[in-house]
Formats: C-alpha cells, structure tokens, sequence
C-alpha cells in the first residue's frame, strides 16, 4: 500500500493550496480517508475526513469554511483544498487510509496506512 501526497508548497497568507493524496495497492473505495497535520513542536492533529462514497465529511474547527476535502474514488485520489490559508495552518499534511470504521473518523490511532507527507509553509 502506498499513499502519496503532494501540492503542498509555501504561500502567503490569504492564499489557497490544493492538496493531493494518490492510493495504490489497496481497494480506495472502501477506504475512508483523513488528513491530518503535524507543526514543528506540536503533536499531530486530525485536519479532515471523508467517508467513503464521498457523500459524508468532516472538518475541524480551525479549519471549518476554509478547507474542503473531497475524492474522486474512479482516480484514487482523495484531495484538500485549503483556501485563505494562515501562519498558524504551516505543518506537514498527511494523508491517511482506514478500512473498519463505518463512517468517518477523527483519530489517528484508527487509520491503517499513512503517506509520507507534504510540507505546507504559509508566510505572514
């Protein structure tokens, strides 16, 4: 199994980024998908999740009507778009595969593969 992501970059405040992540070796529709962060000094934080069909999201606060997750399952791709993007949302994006839960999901500790990382840096 494999995930890569990619699109992450440095931008300046108020800027937007489309974040994507591509699944191989694994069946990615019957795989919900998350995204999660990590800053430096900080602990990883769930970003987004999406279930499987694409019809359920789910977003944390800090990014709520900033950030829109969405897949395209015939691609095998699962995408973060981030608009009006701020200093504080620089962190490394990870994209990740769960296969049990029955929904969507928040925790980390629940997804089974992980990809590798891109970096987002916003300017002030």
């Amino acid at each position: 199994v494999q995930l890569q992501a990619s699109g992450g970059g440095l931008v300046q405040a108020g800027g937007s980024l489309r974040l994507s992540c591509v699944a191989s070796g694994l069946s990615f529709s019957s795989y919900v998908m998350g995204w999660f962060r990590q800053a430096p000094g900080k602990e990883r934080e769930f970003v987004a999740t999406i279930s499987r069909s694409g019809r359920r999201t789910y977003l944390s606060d800090p990014v709520k009507g900033r950030f829109t997750i969405s897949r395209d399952n015939a691609r095998n791709t699962v995408y973060l778009q981030m608009n009006s993007l701020k200093p504080e949302d620089t962190a490394v994006y990870y994209c990740a595969a769960e296969s049990d839960v029955p929904g969507t999901s928040d925790q980390a500790h629940e997804y089974d593969f992980w990809g590798q990382g891109t970096q987002v840096t916003v300017s002030s």
